[in-house]
């Protein structure tokens, strides 16, 4: 065998390995039933119940719908203190699920494909609008929740959605990542699709709210290391997220912390400049000095909260905290 033949058959070697070795996904059955909304699960239409959970107004009717759409290796749970606060404060009520492989929803850890998290959001969203058909209906997406948002609002069918809030929504996509890390993703992704990864060692701040973090991280449904494979179908979700972003056209309200550690200020900065190019006079775009990633959970919580139940109720109006006033270009670009 020549000196070529042995780079042809090495190069082949290594096609078949990583081709037999790529990232697997957990996609859903099929689609037989209508979506029911039961008391502790949304049952699918491919038989999969997917846990719930719902903060309502008491000794009222709720004046709107939200759907929370959790982050990366969260859960439905994230959004406590938010359903708690908006139902009582502004008679919002908040629905939250699990998503696939996130949770308590199975199979734990494995990534069940774009289309399935990116159908599972419009179907609940049309469940609930069945279910309160004279209410408006928002999407809440936190960090990977937000990349979800994104691209639900930026398709061609967009739902039945009166408003979207993005909380430092996840549009990190390969464009503003290192070529190392990008290198480094796909290789381990094809290669060891099984492995798992922690946080450990990084030294990432997500929160200043540290006994909420004590809380997270004894909480046995938060999902503490991840698969190769499941960071690779994140990232190909945040790719996405980051194209589709200048097609949001309907009312948004973006959220971002300045000491954000978890998504960057240049993805984010690269989605506003989309947005504003286009001058969109019905999206909102509030900066928050003190705010991490964990905006909702964060010690100065509250004053996101009361922006994101004042954007819902008022519309157009300032917000409370005059987080929307400062100069988001000039700040992000520092």
């Amino acid at each position: 065998m020549g000196k070529n033949d042995n780079k042809n058959f090495l190069l082949y070697f290594v096609i078949v390995f990583c081709c037999s070795c790529a990232p697997k996904v957990s996609l859903p059955g099929k689609a037989i039933f209508e979506v029911k909304i039961l008391e502790k699960f949304f049952s699918m239409p491919d038989g999969t119940e997917l846990p719930l959970k719902k903060w309502l107004p008491k000794g009222r009717d709720p004046t709107a719908i939200i759907l929370g759409i959790h982050g990366f290796n969260d859960y439905s749970n994230a959004f406590l203190e938010t359903g708690v606060f908006l139902a009582k404060n502004y008679g919002v009520a908040l629905f939250a699920y699990d998503q696939r492989g996130f949770g308590g929803a199975e199979p734990r850890g494995a990534w069940a494909g774009l289309d399935a998290y990116i159908e599972d959001a419009k179907v609940i969203i049309l469940a609930l609008k069945k279910l309160y058909p004279n209410l408006p209906i928002f999407i809440l997406g936190e960090s990977m929740g937000g990349a979800i948002a994104v691209v639900v609002m930026g398709s061609s069918s967009p739902s039945r959605v009166n408003g979207t809030i993005l909380m430092a929504p996840a549009v990190w996509g390969r464009k503003t990542m290192p070529w190392y890390q990008r290198g480094a993703l796909s290789l381990g992704a094809h290669l060891m699709p099984w492995m798992t990864l922690s946080g450990k060692g990084l030294n990432l701040k997500p929160s200043d709210n540290l006994e909420m973090l004590k809380r997270l991280s004894k909480d046995p449904l938060i999902i503490k290391e991840t698969r190769i494979g499941t960071v690779y179908g994140l990232t190909n979700l945040m790719d996405l997220a980051a194209d589709i972003a200048s097609d949001l056209t309907g009312p948004t309200l973006i959220l971002y912390g300045e000491r954000d550690e978890i998504i960057p200020k240049k993805p984010v900065l690269l989605m506003v400049k989309k947005l504003f190019s286009k001058t969109r006079v019905n999206q909102r775009i509030a900066l928050y000095e003190n705010g991490y990633h964990m905006l909702s959970r964060d010690l100065h919580s509250s004053i996101v909260l009361n922006d994101i139940g004042s954007w819902i109720v008022n519309g157009n109006k300032p917000l409370p905290s005059r987080a929307d006033q400062r100069n988001i270009l000039f700040l992000l670009n520092k």
